[in-house]
């Protein structure tokens, strides 16, 4: 199993969203290294589901891939302000994964992520623009483990 960190803004979409639903498709996703880590997962996978673009930023909470390498549908949908005109279902340029809701977290904000991470990680650097990213297993356990002593 891997770790993984996905990253969104609570108003846009949050964990409790996540919560709500039971299963997401994580789509909208327009870096092509963070599309690439999407394509690297695999089922049974675990992602922190860290909420951006508010204060505190900050891990929410857990979730599962549950399903793997599926075309975001956004890429296809000129509504969508994450169509793209190249892309076809024949050929599609975007891939992404289907998360379920695995557990809510009280916020772990990014200040206490600091001690955490090892500090050249791009999630505690400055200028972290990546909404996916892979988390070492020893730092995933410590998350894990943290989560239980609150």
């Amino acid at each position: 199993m891997a770790y993984w960190l996905l990253k969104s803004e609570p108003q846009v979409y949050g964990i409790e969203d996540l919560e709500r639903e039971g299963r997401a498709i994580w789509d909208g996703v327009r870096n092509y290294q963070a599309r690439n880590y999407l394509m690297q997962m695999k089922e049974g996978d675990l992602c922190f589901f860290y909420h951006s673009g508010t204060t505190p930023p900050g891990i929410a909470g857990l979730c599962r891939v549950v399903r793997t390498l599926l075309p975001d549908p956004t890429q296809f949908d000129p509504e969508s302000p994450y169509y793209d005109p190249k892309a076809t279902p024949e050929k599609p340029r975007w891939y992404t994964v289907e998360v379920a809701f695995v557990e809510k977290w009280p916020l772990v904000p990014l200040a206490e992520l600091k001690a955490l991470f090892p500090p050249d990680h791009p999630l505690v650097k400055r200028g972290n623009r990546l909404s996916v990213r892979p988390v070492a297993p020893e730092v995933a356990e410590r998350l894990i483990a943290r989560r239980g002593s609150r």
